[in-house]
């Protein structure tokens, strides 16, 4: 949530850093609720202090043997009066408490204007452009000549937008979590943590995704459950309700789950193989920061997610998100698009994005100096990689003439010595 004083005493200045979004804040209505609320504010504190104004001289009057008829009978009108005033607060809090969920961050000052992916400017590119000798081929046509992308299979099990992995894909893929995993926990310095693959109401409230981008979930049917859409979700909710210490951040977690996604508004998008699917492998960065630390932060975690390709000798360009293109939640975000020479582009493999204090208002995160009163902390995540993305990726840049697959040299060591998934005669 944006910070509820910036939005209460600049309406007009939140008005205008979401324009940048493409986001029109009605600020009449958020001036017209907080008037309201000034007064029931008023009203209650008033009928509250005429209360215990009321019982004072009751308990005076008693001490010194007095009649307390006449105090007594206004007691009845006081308690009516300050419950009308406590349930027009009541109301017109969760008015605005539901005007307030709704806004997007507020993007960073050096967030680039724009309005789609059209505008995202380019940060900096890594490695070469791969030139090979002979026809190219994309993820799907070599995953099927090798018999180890099964969409037919995935489609009879589940339907469209799955997939089914067999042999040396199957194994590549969990070589390349293993991998993943490894790097950031050895050299990278994050814990690593296993979580629920379902989620509550209040975790997806507290990270963004509830209550504007429920079609996008998928619903545990009669039970108050969501599979994650990210491990994103459970695990930045380790934070909430919490209170740190400044000496126990920063906290940096990574994560391997599968994700799910109803990719609702993606009709007719990348429908062929293993781009866009309804359940996918990622592994996930999570860093939980001060505010002083926090665009340090951003940029080293995005760091973290760039080594995983530069490892696996992957050409990939970094992008900063334009203000119109970036996520509900973000006020900054890098996206790493790695090169795929099946369809000679680039396409997003992370997003790293930091949320500033947004998240945390919402998961009610916090951070304390002895003596201070605690403040919000900063919330970051990255995907450190998306697994089937880097798979296609891989498929792609290490294809060979006959159709096998050249392993990458990272990955040899976690495909038991093998150096190249070979064709089936």
């Amino acid at each position: 949530m944006i910070d509820p004083k910036f939005l209460r005493n600049e309406p007009h200045e939140v008005a205008r850093l979401l324009a940048r979004r493409g986001f029109v804040l009605d600020v009449e209505t958020l001036k017209a609720l907080e008037a309201r609320r000034k007064i029931a504010q008023k009203e209650t504190e008033d009928r509250q202090a005429s209360r215990n104004a009321r019982a004072k001289a009751i308990g005076g009057a008693k001490a010194r043997g007095e009649d307390i008829t006449a105090l007594m009978a206004g007691q009845e009108e006081d308690a009516q009066r300050l419950a009308e005033a406590q349930a027009e607060l009541t109301c017109v809090q969760a008015a605005w408490d539901e005007l307030a969920s709704a806004l997007p961050n507020v993007p960073a000052e050096d967030v680039p204007d724009g309005r789609s992916e059209e505008d995202n400017v380019e940060v900096r590119r890594w490695g070469d452009v791969p030139a090979f000798g002979f026809p190219v081929r994309d993820h799907v046509d070599l995953g099927e000549g090798l018999k180890g992308l099964d969409l037919a299979a995935a489609a009879k099990l589940a339907g469209s937008r799955f997939a089914v992995l067999r042999g040396p894909l199957a194994r590549l893929q969990r070589a390349l979590t293993q991998f993943m995993l490894d790097l950031h926990t050895r050299e990278h310095g994050y814990t690593e943590v296993y979580v629920p693959y379902m989620a509550n109401r209040e975790s997806l409230f507290g990270t963004g995704q509830l209550p504007k981008f429920a079609a996008d979930l998928f619903a545990i049917a009669d039970l108050p459950y969501f599979l994650i859409p990210t491990a994103e979700v459970p695990v930045t909710n380790l934070a909430r309700d919490m209170v740190y210490a400044r000496g126990e951040l920063p906290a940096r977690y990574v994560c391997h789950t599968p994700c799910f996604r109803s990719e609702a508004g993606a009709a007719g998008r990348d429908t062929r193989g293993l781009i866009r699917q309804h359940q996918f492998e990622k592994v996930e960065l999570v860093q939980i920061v001060a505010a002083e630390d926090s665009a340090r932060a951003h940029e080293q975690l995005t760091g973290h997610a760039e080594a995983v390709l530069q490892r696996l000798r992957l050409p990939y360009r970094v992008m900063a998100l334009c203000a119109g293109d970036m996520g509900f939640a973000s006020a900054k975000t890098y996206d790493l698009e790695v090169y795929l020479p099946g369809s000679g582009r680039y396409r997003e493999i992370s997003s790293c994005s930091n949320f500033r204090d947004f998240q945390a208002r919402r998961l009610n995160a916090r951070v304390r100096d002895p003596g201070q009163k605690p403040e919000p902390v900063h919330t970051l995540n990255g995907s450190g990689l998306a697994v089937g993305r880097t798979l296609v990726a891989v498929l792609e840049n290490y294809q060979e003439a006959d159709g096998g697959i050249r392993i990458p040299d990272a990955l040899v060591p976690y495909m038991g010595g093998e150096t190249k998934i070979v064709p089936p005669l």
